[in-house]
């Protein structure tokens, strides 16, 4: 079973980052966007991030400007804007393509492990896949999804809760 160590993302700054360095940790894996409708879902997701990253929670932020061009800017700017306004501290990475045949192969992979409301296409910004310890996709959540809904598989995939 293939895990989601074996790939390689480009940080903000276009170097690349092996996901192998996430190893052991719970993962969400997030599309974001600056000006979306839901844009204010960093608020949760930085809440999620403060309630859980010492027990080895790591969310990893991912702009995508493909629906709507609502990621517009540099990775400087979206950085700006997240820490402005939602005082986010969770890893961001460059800009990628989730969908079509320009899709970055982290997110290719992702939806081949778990199909979403529209099959395998991400249907907007915020699409959610929540990844265990050893690297397997877990869940895929759609953009809809409130962060705060997320809490209970969170806490599972972490070992504090009974019946994992």
């Amino acid at each position: 079973m293939t895990s989601i160590y074996r790939f390689s993302v480009q940080a903000q700054d276009g170097s690349l980052i092996s996901l192998s360095d996430y190893r052991g940790k719970v993962l969400l894996v997030v599309n974001t966007a600056t000006a979306c409708g839901l844009t204010p879902q960093y608020q949760g997701l930085q809440e999620l991030y403060d309630t859980y990253q010492k027990q080895g929670f790591e969310i990893l932020d991912f702009p995508c400007n493909q629906f709507l061009h609502q990621a517009p800017g540099t990775a400087d700017e979206i950085n700006d804007f997240c820490s402005l306004h939602y005082q986010t501290t969770f890893p961001r990475f460059a800009k990628i393509k989730v969908n079509g045949r320009e899709a970055d192969p982290l997110y290719a992979w992702l939806k081949s492990e778990k199909s979403g409301p529209l099959g395998k296409a991400i249907e907007w910004n915020f699409a959610k896949f929540l990844i265990d310890r050893e690297g397997h996709v877990v869940n895929r959540f759609s953009a809809k999804t409130e962060p705060k809904d997320l809490e209970e598989a969170i806490q599972k995939c972490l070992g504090n809760m009974i019946n994992y």
